[in-house]
Formats: C-alpha cells, sequence, structure tokens
C-alpha cells in the first residue's frame, strides 16, 4: 500500500493516469504528453509498474502501458472500509 500511495502523490504519475484511463499508450506517446526528459517519464512509469498501478506488455520494439484496474478496486475497497464505521457520540 505504502508504494501505491507513493505512486499516486506526484502529479506527473496521476496525469499519465489520466492518459491511460482511455487507452493503452506506447512510452513514447506517453513521453511526447510530458515537457520532461525521457528518463524522467521512464521512471515515473517504473514506479507506476512497481505499485501495480500500470502494466506494461512489449510489442515489438515498443512498451505499451495499461492501468491495472485490479489495483484500482482493491485500494477502493480499502478507503470505503473507512466510511462504513458509524460515529458514537
Amino acid at each position: 500500500m505504502n508504494l501505491l500511495f507513493k505512486a499516486l502523490n506526484d502529479p506527473t504519475r496521476r496525469a499519465i493516469l489520466e492518459l491511460l484511463k482511455d487507452k493503452d499508450m506506447s512510452a513514447g506517446d506517453i513521453a511526447a504528453e510530458f515537457n520532461i526528459s525521457w528518463p524522467s517519464v521512464s521512471h515515473h512509469l517504473d514506479i507506476l509498474k512497481q505499485a501495480g498501478l500500470v502494466v506494461s506488455v512489449k510489442e515489438g520494439q515498443y512498451q505499451n502501458y495499461s492501468i491495472n484496474t485490479t489495483v484500482m478496486d482493491e485500494m477502493m475497497k480499502w478507503l470505503l472500509q473507512f466510511t462504513k464505521k458509524k460515529r458514537k457520540l
């Protein structure tokens, strides 16, 4: 869970997830959307992969990325457990 929150803490990584919510993208297509160096984008993608938020598949010479919704579902279940408890006054 710590890796997950670390990954979500960065605005660039959240922006990458926003890009991937509609379609899978190659690493190059993702990098083209940002005004930062290719190694920086690669670093952000690696952190997202480590957290399980994205998965990549090598197709020819390209790495294609997609969102791993299973991890998102698990995170939401974990967060929602805190809303179920009733407060006693």
